[in-house]
Order: structure tokens, then C-alpha cells, then sequence
């Protein structure tokens, strides 16, 4: 177990007032942030580097503006980790790659631009797995040292749960912001495909989404709504949209709960906190069926049972560039054994096999959607159990590869608790395009649970 101090993500959101009456400031809380990661960070792992210095800049900047009145932005002056997959002018990229050690673009990602322009704090990189895929970094797990803190957004999900942050950046094309996020303890919020615009992102994945890590579920919102704002989504979609404050809470008639394939491997203690967060939220009048008991489930957990194959299929074929051209045109010796294993995949592939794997998530989609009509949400876990000890492999995706095939919203609710007490989140699935209805789901659920 950690010797560190119990986990205790920070809120920004909850320190304006004190903004306002001049009783705080943006940058005596960046400093309670910068003294977090001087304690804790040699231990946890959680940055590639940071940037006191424009971040104590840009906090000063963000204090004048709470002073007179004239603030950007809810998050101006929020400190923000970001993942270092995503480019940021004044901070290298290294992608969790030794191919890319000191490597800098010299530019914003969109996301990084978003965030500067709402007024935020950008102060630091995190730690990625090697192209955000499956190698691991080096980040430990706040509560347990020994443990996981998941991937492939593991430095964001860490720095979040430890308090060096209120909010941090995170991409998913499998399971890498909802299952770190439920393993550390902290909220996860993973945009409808398209929801924040990822120029200048080494993520370009037909199921990859930016998204973000964060403290409380109303910081969630606020960081991507405010970044997609400015930003927008991806081309050719309107990106995150809805009010700029957290939606109000709408409690859910109905629910779906599905076990995904996940569930023949979850542990009793990770089934027993779901079936027990059933139960509590049917005491508090919310209709709850699954594929027992009503066929649209029953269909759409049949539709999504191959999941993780899919979709390591489709990111295979889309990943062999640029991995053919790191393994001819630099130094293949570099790349994991398992990137070389991903683009061997993909060399045995063609594009037929691609456009057989392309129409099966178009009839997956579809049959999910069928479930809309009936249910306001649906729900599951996020894991099949607690962080696994050791740092050679980020945990099992199993029950958030879903939500990545089918494009949707999903939030990641750290209400549970598996073995040895540790955390886990109790994972939350919409409608496509359909976030702000998910985000006034969740805080309608979070009373009966928290």
C-alpha cells in the first residue's frame, strides 16, 4: 500500500468564491497544486514535466481578471494536466515513446488552445502509455503504490486522484479514460465520438475521443464544454454542446444495466458493489431492467459481446501508419514488442477485412440505439475488479470497450469500492450526442449513491 497521504482529489470550482472575496486567489491555489506534486510526484510518477514557471505566469494573469471581475471562464486560473499525446507550445510530446524523448512541435494541440483561451493553468504533461496504447508508463496508483493506476491516460487519472490537479486530459480509444478513472478514484468523462477537437492530438482512431479527468462531475463538464467552445469537435462534428454550466440534475425513470463481457470475469466483490448500486437506486424509485428481462438488452448485449476484438481490429488496420514508418524509417529497436505486435497485425490485414469490421460497428450502433426510446441511460462497472498490482499491464478494458465502439458519451462515477477497499467506478453509458442529457442523469443518480 501508498505510505503517501489518503488520495483526496482538489476542486477548483468549490475555491471561486473565495476568489471573489479576495480571501483566495488563483495562484495561492496553484501553489497548494504545485506543493502536492513536490510531495507526492517522485513516488506516483504521474508528469513528463512541468512548467512552474507559466503556470505561476498565467495563475497571476487569471487573479487580476477574478478580481475585476472580467474572468474568462468558470476554470480561468483551473491548474490543468495534459496528456502528452496532445501537442503544447511550450512543453515537449513525447508520446510515452523513447522514439520521442525531448521531441517538441512548437504548437498548441486545439485542446491546449481551448483551455489557454478559457484562462486555465496549463502545468504540466502526463504520463501516457507508449502511443497511448498498451506498454505502460511509469505512474503508480495514489491508494496503492504496488497497483496500476490503469491507462492510457495513467499520469492524468493519478494526478487528478492525488490533488495535484483539479483536471487533467485524456484520450480513449478502448477503455483509457473511464478504467484509469475508476481505478484512482476520480471522475471520468469520455465525449460522444467527435466532442473536442483533436488537431494536434496523436490520436486520430475512427473511436478515439478527448476527453477529461477530473475532481467532481461538475469540473468534468465545465472543462470540456469551455474547450469545445473555442475549439469545437472534430471536423465535421459540432463537438460537446449544451448549457456552459454542469446540467441540472434530472433523476432517471428508467435504466438499462448491462454486464457487457465483463462480467464472466469480474470478481464477487466488483459484482456485488453493482448489483448493491441496483438496488439502491431502485429504493430510490428508478426502474432498472437487464437482458433477463427485457429483449432490446438482451440484443444489445449480444451486439456488443465482441467488442474489445472489433475494436482492436479496427485500431490495428488504422494504426499501421505511422507504425510502419516508425519501424522503417527510424529506429525500430524503440518501438514495445507490443506496438510491433500491433503493426504486424495489421500488415496481415486488408482492407476488405476493414470494411466487414467498419459495417458490423455501423449494425452495433444501431442496435444499441434501440435501446434510447426505452431507457434514459444505461449502466455497468468500469473494471472487473480493483487496480491489479504490478505496473506491466494497465488492467482489462473489458467493460468500457463498449462505449469506445459505439461512439457514445460515457462517465465514470467513483461511487464503488472492490477488494482491499479500493476504488472503482460505476460506469454510466448514453446517446450519441447526447452528453448534457447523460451529465443531467449522473448528477440526478449521485444523491441516491454518494
Amino acid at each position: 500500500m501508498s505510505d503517501l497521504p489518503t488520495p483526496a482529489p482538489r476542486s477548483f470550482l468549490s475555491a471561486i468564491s473565495g476568489f471573489k472575496s479576495g480571501d483566495d486567489s488563483p495562484r495561492e491555489f496553484l501553489e497548494r497544486c504545485v506543493k502536492t506534486i513536490e510531495d507526492q510526484d517522485a513516488a506516483i510518477g504521474a508528469f513528463v514535466t512541468t512548467n512552474f514557471d507559466a503556470a505561476r505566469q498565467a495563475a497571476d494573469e487569471s487573479g487580476l481578471r477574478w478580481k475585476s471581475g472580467s474572468q474568462l471562464s468558470a476554470i480561468d486560473g483551473m491548474p490543468v494536466g495534459i496528456k502528452d499525446i496532445m501537442e503544447t507550445h511550450d512543453m515537449g510530446t513525447e508520446q510515452g515513446s523513447d522514439l520521442f524523448i525531448g521531441w517538441k512541435g512548437g504548437r498548441d494541440s486545439a485542446a491546449a488552445a481551448g483551455l489557454r483561451e478559457a484562462g486555465a493553468v496549463l502545468i504540466g504533461k502526463t504520463v501516457t502509455t507508449e502511443f497511448a496504447s498498451t506498454h505502460p508508463g511509469k505512474t503508480r496508483n495514489p491508494w496503492d503504490l504496488e497497483r496500476t493506476p490503469g491507462g492510457s491516460s495513467s499520469g492524468s487519472a493519478a494526478s487528478v486522484a492525488a490533488g495535484m490537479v483539479p483536471a487533467a486530459l485524456g484520450t480513449q480509444v478502448i477503455g483509457s479514460i473511464l478504467r484509469p478513472a475508476g481505478y484512482c478514484g476520480v471522475y471520468g468523462f469520455k465525449p460522444s465520438f467527435g466532442g473536442i477537437n483533436r488537431g494536434g492530438s496523436f490520436d486520430g482512431f475512427s473511436q478515439s475521443s478527448s476527453g477529461v479527468l477530473a475532481a467532481t462531475l461538475a469540473e468534468a463538464w465545465c472543462v470540456g464544454r469551455e474547450i469545445s467552445t473555442r475549439v469545437g469537435g472534430d471536423p465535421g462534428y459540432l463537438g460537446i454542446v449544451g448549457p456552459m454550466e454542469p446540467p441540472a440534475a434530472v433523476k432517471p425513470r428508467r435504466i438499462a444495466m448491462l454486464e457487457t463481457a465483463g462480467w464472466e470475469v469480474a470478481t464477487d466483490d466488483a459484482k456485488q458493489a453493482l448489483m448493491s448500486a441496483r438496488e439502491t437506486l431502485q429504493s430510490g424509485g428508478i426502474e432498472i431492467a437487464d437482458r433477463t428481462s427485457d429483449d432490446a438488452i438482451a440484443a444489445a448485449e449480444d451486439a456488443i459481446a465482441d467488442a474489445m476484438t472489433i475494436s482492436m481490429s479496427i485500431n490495428a488496420w488504422e494504426g499501421r501508419w505511422p507504425l510502419n514508418t516508425y519501424a522503417r524509417d527510424m529506429d525500430r529497436s524503440k518501438l514495445s514488442d507490443q506496438a510491433q505486435s500491433r503493426l504486424a497485425q495489421a500488415d496481415g490485414m486488408s482492407q476488405e477485412e476493414y470494411q466487414r469490421l467498419h459495417a458490423e460497428r455501423i449494425r452495433i450502433r444501431e442496435v444499441y440505439e434501440n435501446l434510447a426510446g426505452a431507457f434514459d441511460l444505461c449502466v455497468s462497472l468500469t473494471a472487473p475488479g480493483a487496480a491489479p498490482k504490478g505496473l506491466d499491464w494497465t488492467g482489462d478494458p473489458l467493460f468500457v470497450v463498449p462505449g469506445s465502439l459505439l461512439g457514445i458519451p460515457t462517465i465514470s462515477l467513483p461511487l464503488l469500492t472492490a477488494e482491499d477497499d479500493m476504488p472503482l467506478g460505476l460506469q454510466l453509458l448514453g446517446y450519441m450526442e447526447k452528453d448534457a442529457e447523460l451529465f443531467a442523469s449522473a448528477a440526478g443518480i449521485l444523491p441516491l449513491l454518494a
